[in-house]
């Protein structure tokens, strides 16, 4: 099914919260994209005279779903729903990451895509924002279904994706791999080879060096930005990271190699708590040959404790709705680094700016992977790749300048950064709308 803003459909009903709720939501439970509106409910009064056109941010621009069926090594037949929401591209091109998780659902793939319309805004890269997912558990395919199923999700996307129309990227569950199978499928769909229209795949089809770090290390740079700012020194800094995937493993040793401690850690099998720091390399190796934390000498904490742990940087980096009204009250971090996207609910958000409680919100904090992914894309149209320390240098100043403008920001209106990133996003998005005009 495809919906889109120029569509025949009925037009939305407006709920008791006076948001226009597509048909296909339901609108007593929005889930993410629920959180989204309460955001942009927030942002409206920054706005100004662009307040006019906010009702655009409400609605994506384009979304499809599509049935994705593959034959299993067993000889059976196997449907899985995929979805690509194209929220926003007034600014640019699509630019957003493909998952493959059992909860994927409409509702997140929006909300994600709303997010990244905001997040590429807000480092002011020339991108819209999209998303993508598959509602699969890849733990139950094998090597080759995995890749049946990626080829057949990118044929039926095919009519919407494009180096110069929407390009897609690694996000939960998928890899250099999973892009490189996009790519070749896209590419012998076309009739011609087409790097650019993911980004995030191997370095030798065409990927950037210093891709896969490039999330975390924003989370580092933006979380020393903000440390600096409230005059915390990173040397010494407790630090506590809820997912240690790509993200998490990797902001986690970048602040170890600053002098920090990681002091507890969280995946989806278990925490783990050791007060006087992990050795942060060896509990990345142990990830490589184990695939989760658990096992690794250390003590055993419940979920519950884990966001009870003292520490000075909290880091959620695993999915969204982490961080709620139940255990934000419980929290004794200085700051939250969110390396997830949307992990932290409106409510928590109240509790925790309450609380003296920072928070670098996602739209800001996990930029550095959308960042780096328009290196990639650059690189790929004029076939001349740059030095892994050409890339760094560049994120960082990136980075660290967007950073400081949503500071400011935040100073001037005495609001929190998310607010403030969404003030300097939003702009940026609807003033693009606004000078294209309405066509036809």
């Amino acid at each position: 099914m495809m919906s889109s803003a120029s569509s025949s459909a009925k037009p939305t009903i407006a709920t008791s919260s006076a948001h226009a709720v597509p048909s296909y939501l339901n609108a007593d439970s929005l889930g993410p994209w629920g959180i989204y509106l309460q955001q942009i409910d927030r942002v409206t009064p920054y706005l100004g005279s662009l307040a006019r056109w906010v009702e655009t941010l409400k609605r994506p621009k384009r979304a499809l779903i599509v049935d994705v069926p593959i034959e299993l090594d067993n000889g059976t037949i196997a449907h899985y729903e995929g979805y690509r929401v194209q929220h926003n591209t007034s600014r640019g091109p699509g630019k957003g990451g493909v998952r493959f998780h059992q909860d994927v659902t409409l509702s997140e793939v929006m909300a994600l895509s709303a997010w990244m319309s905001v997040k590429n805004a807000a480092v002011n890269v020339p991108y819209g924002g999209a998303k993508g997912g598959i509602r699969v558990d890849p733990r139950t395919l094998s090597r080759a279904e995995l890749e049946r199923l990626t080829r057949r999700y990118t044929s039926e996307i095919n009519i919407i994706i494009g180096p110069n129309k929407d390009i897609p990227a690694p996000d939960v569950n998928t890899n250099e791999q999973v892009m490189a199978w996009m790519m070749d499928t896209y590419s012998m769909n076309s009739g011609s080879t087409s790097t650019g229209v993911v980004t995030g795949k191997p370095i030798s089809l065409g990927g950037s060096l210093g891709r896969r770090e490039a999330t975390g290390r924003g989370v580092f740079v933006v979380g020393s930005e903000a440390a600096r700012n409230l005059g915390l020194d990173i040397a010494g800094a407790r630090v506590a990271v809820q997912g240690f995937g790509n993200v998490g493993s990797v902001a986690a040793k970048l602040f170890h190699e600053a002098g920090a401690k990681v002091v507890a850690v969280q995946d989806h099998r278990t925490s783990l708590y050791e007060p006087a720091g992990f050795d942060v390399p060896a509990l990345i190796e142990h990830v490589a040959n184990n695939g989760t934390i658990e096992g690794f000498r250390a003590e055993t904490v419940s979920s519950a404790q884990f966001w009870e742990v003292d520490c000075d940087i909290l880091i959620p980096a695993a999915l969204e709705g982490q961080i709620t009204a139940e255990n934000a009250p419980r929290i004794k971090a200085r700051m939250v680094i969110e390396g997830a996207n949307g992990p932290t609910t409106p409510e928590a958000d109240d509790i925790l700016r309450e609380r003296n409680i920072l928070v670098a919100p996602d739209v800001i904090a996990n930029a550095g992977g959308v960042t780096v992914s328009y290196f990639e894309w650059v690189q790929d149209f004029s076939s001349f790749f740059w030095t892994e320390e050409e890339i760094n240098q560049r994120l960082v100043r990136i980075m660290q300048e967007a950073f400081r403008s949503i500071w400011q920001v935040a100073q001037e209106n005495k609001v929190t950064l998310r607010t403030a990133a969404f003030i300097v996003a939003c702009s940026r998005i609807l003033q693009a709308r606004e000078v294209r005009g309405l066509y036809p």
